[in-house]
């Protein structure tokens, strides 16, 4: 799992209009590429009366599913543009349609390219990216009377609070960074005099807006 990357936040799209043509992009978060098919076909029924709907997608830790598509544009004016924005946004797990109703006027090999990596560029803006980070869930439990000091360190350390359980001893879950693993644990046995009990829980993302 990697440590941290960005993608889009969710869904959303976003429309402008150059020389006449509406150039309507709309963006989603995609973990196979069988979700990124489906989310494709259902933007072409919605706009099946559109000149294009032109796509692009890139999924996987090492964008190992790669693809783009004209849609009838002249090749490589439409989806590898789209595909190069992603790329050069550093983004994954995201998916692009560009729906295109044309406006009477042609704007070329060039104006394409502009238009399109334009819409999805700034459909990507309106639609917001975040940075996932890979978390590791502490749960540390300690007597009671620890509560009071440790809910005070936690909140002005980089350290998180997940949630708290109020069991025969209190249960603190806290997000810890992956790099700083070793560094909590030292950190926590310190501030409890060794009398805490400390275990790993499972790993999540957390999200963050860029």
């Amino acid at each position: 799992m990697l440590a941290s990357y960005f993608t889009v936040k969710g869904y959303g799209e976003h429309e402008i209009v150059i020389q006449k043509s509406r150039f309507i992009a709309y963006i989603d978060r995609v973990t196979t590429e069988a979700d990124a098919q489906a989310f494709i076909e259902k933007i072409k029924k919605k706009h099946w009366d559109a000149a294009h709907n032109c796509s692009a997608y890139l999924i996987g830790e090492k964008d190992h599913i790669q693809k783009a598509n004209d849609d009838g544009e002249p090749s490589g004016t439409a989806g590898v543009p789209m595909l190069e924005v992603l790329k050069k946004r550093g983004l994954k797990d995201t998916v692009v349609v560009v729906t295109r109703y044309f406006g009477g006027i042609k704007l070329g090999a060039g104006g394409l390219i502009r238009a399109y990596g334009s819409s999805t560029s700034e459909g990507l803006n309106a639609t917001g990216i975040v940075e996932r980070k890979l978390m590791q869930i502490f749960h540390t439990k300690v007597d009671y009377t620890w509560l009071g000091k440790l809910e005070n360190e936690l909140h002005s350390s980089r350290y998180l609070i997940k949630e708290i359980n109020y069991l025969d001893h209190v249960e603190i879950q806290t997000y810890v960074a992956s790099a700083e693993v070793d560094q909590f644990i030292t950190w926590m046995t310190d501030m409890t005099n060794g009398q805490a009990e400390i275990d790993k829980g499972e790993q999540e993302y957390l999200e963050e807006d860029v």
